[in-house]
């Protein structure tokens, strides 16, 4: 098997999850008749927090549920420029609900300056788009959003009568990385993205949480964009088993995302250079692409670039760690020998 590094949406569910989802009960979810969705619906709720929850086949297409819950046609969500749900999710919020996106950059630490949202929600003026909601993400490449700042942009968007969404694809590792409960990081967004087929190993599924008001709307939502499942319990029972086995192991990831990058550091070559890790992604710096393919005679993968976002995750193990590190010293040192031919 490949050491995949391209994406944590590379975990593969383990045979005993496999197991656990061939013996889920199930029924027709559309009639609100799948035993293991609804139970799973209620169990994530109340980690999370929450009144309510839906099961959803992608966490693009709960972003989007989300935001066309909190928003009408004609209205608008704040979000930062290098956000999931506004750069990366071919801009269904506008296409597919008319809901215009107003992007800010963002800071370097994940968030979203509050002082500057402020000066780009809209005046009451029959010329502008009505700002409805902040849409903060995390962890946003691989950082950790401080609870702090959550609290704050709650009160923020009370004192300005906007909803707050969370794109809480990764929430658990950032719950790890703090060495918190969940609930303390989502009890103050209105709603929240929870993606299970990336860290946790899930073949698929994610999950809208919320209050019941905002639910409601998604639900509709979701059988308008196609999301409604027949019998998903399938599905859903993967994300079960997950919770109860998979969460703590987010810890190994982030340990092993430290130790490659730590490996990186200590290889002092200006041709492969560490700009930051955090939680399990690194992101490095290479002046050779080359390297992608030397990786990939040695059946490791990395993502094309020139700043290559390593994203460590469970069918990554410390071995394969050191096996990456190998790689690339001998890569570094192919670089050489190249460099003294050419002398």
């Amino acid at each position: 098997m490949a050491i995949d590094y391209r994406s944590d949406t590379m975990t593969l569910p383990t045979d005993e999850m496999k197991e656990y989802m061939m013996q889920a009960p199930v029924g027709d979810d559309v009639w609100g008749e799948d035993p293991t969705i609804q139970q799973f619906q209620k169990e994530i709720a109340h980690l999370l927090g929450k009144d309510s929850a839906l099961f959803f086949p992608t966490a693009t297409q709960v972003n989007l549920a989300s935001v066309m819950a909190h928003c009408q046609r004609g209205e608008e969500y704040i979000v930062g420029q290098e956000a999931h749900c506004y750069k990366w999710e071919a801009g269904g919020a506008a296409v597919l609900g008319s809901v215009q996106p107003q992007p800010i950059d963002l800071e370097d630490d994940g968030t979203l300056n509050l002082t500057t949202v402020e000066k780009f929600i809209k005046p009451n003026d029959q010329h502008h788009a009505i700002t409805k909601l902040l849409c903060i993400e995390n962890t946003c490449a691989g950082k950790v959003l401080p609870i702090d700042y959550i609290q704050e942009a709650r009160i923020f968007c009370d004192r300005h009568g906007l909803g707050l969404h969370m794109d809480g694809a990764r929430v658990f590792n950032a719950a790890i990385d703090l060495d918190v409960e969940v609930e303390k990081i989502t009890k103050y967004p209105d709603t929240i993205t929870l993606c299970l087929s990336k860290g946790l190993g899930c073949p698929a599924g994610a999950v809208l949480v919320g209050d019941q008001r905002l639910i409601s709307k998604a639900f509709r939502w979701r059988k308008m964009l196609g999301g409604a499942f027949r019998q998903g319990g399938i599905l859903a029972a993967s994300g079960q088993y997950a919770l109860n086995h998979h969460i703590e192991d987010l810890a190994q990831d982030h340990e092993n995302a430290r130790t490659l990058s730590e490996g990186i550091r200590s290889l002092n070559d200006l041709r492969i250079q560490v700009n930051y890790q955090a939680t399990n992604m690194l992101f490095v710096k290479i002046s050779d692409k080359s390297l992608i393919s030397f990786a990939k005679n040695r059946n490791i993968l990395f993502p094309d670039g020139e700043i290559l976002r390593l994203v460590t995750h469970r069918n990554i193990s410390a071995e394969d760690i050191q096996s990456t590190l190998d790689m690339l010293k001998d890569w570094l040192g192919t670089c050489l020998d190249t460099n003294k031919t050419k002398e």
